[in-house]
């Protein structure tokens, strides 16, 4: 796997979002529809108190993503109800095209006082070509267990002949480097199958071995199948200190299997790497993995968790 830089595509700066100028477009994830290709992300707003909330909004691309169409003008979906998984946003949302519907697998979350936020993964449909979307219910599909205690979410979902494949992430525990710091966390990626898309039975193990240590954390999986062979992206980095120190920030990871349940890790084999300068010269996260016109594409959030835009590569074939 060897992949093209096409360099930044899209900046929230740039262009007059619905929510006031807290900024971001992180996430970045597809619907390839008849004349264009549909890219939601998740912005913020600042709340009454000061502190973000999240919204799911799109960006229209023509099919070669080098022509912006148009950017949505409100959000997708309407806020989390008082008290809900979703009450203080979503992020990400991965969507899914079966039959005449379009399904959206949320990650809600909702802020905590011991911990900074707790998080679910709920489902919406859209009827209207996924223009907007309705929860199917107020409730997640999936949320904490006996074995996956807290902070489930970032799902990618994939149906392979009748069954639906599920890859997300659960959080094992908090972890602080430093006594007067606050509680970092540490999560993991597993995998979960559905007959209709609702009713999910997961394994609730580890899927992805560690690279870095035992509390590396490993987020938002992204597969697709290429030449007979699965192939998983994610994003890892340090379970602390990421923050500050870029060699301790999110880079890019990848894992290949020929059956989606085995899955062996080698990220020397990922094809892409941060830039030596530029808007993601310090980190790499959040990517998603596309076909489009014959062409597979990498879309990715770069710096500062997506503060400044999200771009493109594409998969060299030669």
């Amino acid at each position: 796997m060897k992949w093209k830089k096409l360099g930044k595509i899209f900046d929230p700066s740039e262009h007059q979002l619905p929510f006031g100028s807290a900024g971001f477009s992180q996430s970045p994830q597809t619907l390839v529809l008849e004349d264009r290709v549909r890219v939601y992300f998740s912005t913020r707003e600042r709340d009454k108190t000061g502190k973000f909330i999240s919204h799911v909004i799109f960006v229209d691309f023509d099919h070669r993503m080098q022509r912006i169409l148009g950017v949505a003008k409100e959000a997708v979906i309407s806020p989390g109800k008082l008290g809900c998984f979703d009450e203080h946003g979503i992020f990400p949302f991965n969507v899914l095209r079966t039959n005449d519907k379009v399904l959206a697998y949320t990650t809600g979350w909702s802020r905590r006082v011991s911990v900074s936020a707790d998080a679910a993964i709920g489902l919406a449909i859209s009827y209207d070509n996924g223009t907007s979307f309705v929860r199917h219910g107020d409730g997640p599909v999936m949320a904490a267990t006996l074995h996956e205690p807290f902070l489930v979410g970032d799902a990618f979902v994939l149906k392979n002949s009748d069954a639906y494949h599920m890859w997300y992430i659960f959080g094992l525990r908090w972890v602080s480097e430093l006594m007067n710091e606050p509680p970092d966390r540490v999560y993991k990626i597993a995998h979960a199958v559905s007959a209709n898309g609702i009713d999910w039975v997961r394994d609730s193990k580890q899927l992805i071995t560690d690279r870095l240590d035992a509390d590396e954390c490993q987020a938002l999986p992204t597969v697709i199948s290429i030449d007979g062979a699965y192939h998983m992206y994610f994003c890892y980095r340090h379970a602390c200190g990421f923050r500050d120190d870029p060699s301790r920030g999110y880079r890019i990871g990848y894992a290949y299997s020929p059956d989606l349940k085995r899955w062996t890790r080698d990220d020397s084999l990922a094809g892409i790497d941060i830039s030596p300068r530029g808007w993601d010269s310090e980190m790499q996260c959040y990517p998603h993995i596309f076909e489009c016109g014959g062409d597979v594409y990498m879309l990715y959030n770069g710096n500062q968790f997506g503060r400044y835009g999200f771009g493109l590569a594409i998969l060299d074939r030669r």
